[in-house]
């Protein structure tokens, strides 16, 4: 829909805005390297020249992106092919001299590729001689990614709009404000349920039935009417009695499943078309969460395994679960920001909503940060099992009575180097030339590494990393015991990614197939799903799947009689209201 289309370009120039952030450049400078990286590689492949890679690339995207593209390439073009021309050409030097990448006073040069020449510092100075002339560069690049929101006045309050919406973690189109969306991305019903009337907020999954639903589906989950032979609400016919549950997860990026495209970095494989999605994933916060192990819904032909979730079983089990799922999942979350602000952006009324299942899942952002003095950033086990407290305390104001919360251990996160570090990136793809240590070394270089402490050639810092992060889980589970809940049972699980991984090796996989091939940091969509069998009964999106089987088994394991029991009407739901609406 065009307001779609209109948020993602706000979105989009609120992002990409030249802000440098951390040292070197940050990651404004990761992104030039990859991104004159790709375009030298694509010219090489197509025996093309590293501008004519560029445009290639430009015209790969979709057409709304493609002008600022092009306007992009037509100012870096005088500078990449000089470097050409004075030999001096590699994508580390190219946006030294395009000033998006620095040396700054005390720190090392950060570099993806090997040094050439004498560093570089001084390769990027034969192009930009004089401090005159890398201001010059600079304040032109600046002007390219000026923001769209200080340009335009007439905009700035739309801008601050959206701004609010998305820090809040709520749905930017949301005209009733319960909440929820009708449309699927920006927060929409990706993340939660979708709205079946966005003009009044009485209206919503995971309500309790309006006088039955004997006139509109109140709760949106496709059930509604009166049976002409016995004068009754089919909601009383097929749902009362049925122990309706929603799900709702309070986690970070893992939760959500955070995924860039490996095709997107892999110049072999970028193609026309490639870039379909772009403005989804851009709106989603590259983010799929109707994909993920806690909220999934759909298949996908964008991965090669089936989705599964807890929130898919819970619907298998009871058709009046239907859209009762809510994936407050946020990057880079962890307890202090879940307690500050994440939870407070979650639906649930005690008197008019059905009880649901949470899920507290932060596997790794309490240890993770690109800080050079990592541990020092760390959370405490007190600062954990307090601001975990305080999260409790507002689920019993928030939750019905019947409800559970899962609370889950912290990943021990050390399988992600001694699993890729000697594997080659899909940046390198081309030339074999990049590995998943020198894309570790570039991010922590530059501060901006997701995880320093696991994302580290030391050894003894990844394993204090993880020291930490079990102290963490610790804490968890004796806030766990010792929480005395007025409306919700509280259990623990822990989060054992090393047995998924045993598991799927046993099985004749290979163990890095259940990571995110870009970033080499997240779960990916196989291990997800074995993930959500942990706790209910119940790649790329194989992590995913395994991540939800694996949670759902340990689920039975915690509920023996079963958190949801199966819905005897469920094959007459779906004789009556069919998919019941969709998505």
């Amino acid at each position: 829909m065009d307001l779609k289309k209109c948020m993602v370009v706000f979105s989009l120039f609120a992002v990409v805005a030249l802000v440098r952030g951390k040292v070197n450049g940050g990651s404004t400078c990761a992104g030039c390297t990859i991104i004159v990286s790709l375009a030298e590689q694509i010219g090489e492949i197509n025996n093309e020249t590293v501008v004519q890679g560029f445009q290639r690339l430009c015209n790969y995207l979709p057409a709304s992106y493609q002008p600022p593209c092009k306007t992009f390439v037509a100012s870096v073009e005088p500078t990449i092919q000089q470097l050409i021309d004075e030999k001096f050409f590699t994508p580390d030097v190219a946006c030294q001299a395009l000033t998006l990448c620095t040396v700054d006073p005390g720190q090392p040069e950060c570099h993806l590729y090997p040094l050439v020449n004498k560093g570089l510092a001084w390769s990027a100075s034969q192009i930009l001689p004089t401090r005159a002339a890398r201001e010059k560069q600079y304040h032109k690049m600046r002007k390219l990614g000026s923001d769209i929101c200080d340009g335009f006045p007439i905009l700035k309050g739309i801008c601050q709009f959206v701004y609010q919406r998305l820090d809040d973690h709520e749905p930017l189109v949301d005209a009733d404000g319960d909440r929820f969306s009708i449309i699927e991305t920006l927060r929409g019903t990706h993340f939660r349920g979708r709205d079946c009337d966005d003009v009044d907020s009485s209206v919503h999954p995971g309500k309790r039935a309006i006088d039955g639903d004997r006139h509109r589906d109140s709760n949106c989950n496709g059930i509604y009417g009166v049976d002409p032979k016995t004068g009754k609400t089919y909601e009383e016919l097929l749902c009362d009695g049925t122990g309706q549950l929603g799900v709702i997860l309070l986690g970070d990026s893992a939760g959500a499943h955070f995924h860039i495209p490996e095709n997107w970095v892999s110049a072999p494989d970028i193609s026309l078309g490639a870039f379909e999605i772009l403005p989804d994933v851009l709106a989603d916060e590259f983010d799929w969460p109707h994909l993920s192990s806690m909220t999934g819904y759909i298949n996908s032909s964008l991965v090669k395994w089936p989705t599964d979730s807890a929130y898919y079983r819970m619907w298998q089990m009871n058709h009046c679960n239907h859209r009762d799922y809510q994936n407050l999942g946020v990057n880079g979350a962890r307890s202090s920001s879940m307690n500050g602000t994440i939870q407070y952006s979650m639906s649930r009324d005690q008197k008019m909503d059905h009880p649901a299942l949470v899920i507290y899942s932060l596997i790794g952002n309490d240890v993770c940060n690109g800080h050079p003095d990592t541990i020092a950033h760390m959370t405490t086990p007190e600062e954990m099992r307090a601001n975990f407290h305080s999260t409790l305390k507002f689920l019993d104001t928030k939750l019905p009575k019947g409800s559970h919360v899962i609370a889950t251990s912290m990943a021990d996160g050390r399988i992600l180097y001694d699993t890729l570090h000697d594997k080659i990136h899909p940046l390198g793809n081309w030339r074999q030339d990049v590995t998943y240590s020198d894309l570790y070394e570039f991010l922590n270089c530059l501060q901006i590494s997701p995880c320093m402490g696991w994302m580290s050639s030391n050894e003894t810092l990844r394993n204090l990393t993880s020291q930490r992060a079990a102290n963490l889980s610790r804490a968890l589970e004796m806030e766990v015991g010792a929480y005395k809940s007025t409306n919700f049972d509280l259990h623990y699980e822990v989060f054992d990614i090393t047995k998924v991984l045993k598991k799927w090796v046993k099985e004749g996989g290979h163990a890095k197939d259940l990571i995110e091939p870009v970033d080499g940091f997240h779960p990916s969509q196989k291990q997800t799903s074995e993930m959500s069998c942990l706790v209910l009964q119940t790649t790329q999106q194989l992590a995913n799947f395994l991540s939800a089987k694996k949670f759902w088994e340990d689920l039975d394991k915690t509920f023996p009689n079963g958190i949801v029991k199966m819905n005897p009407h469920n094959n007459q739901i779906r004789e009556l209201f069919g998919n019941q609406g969709g998505y």
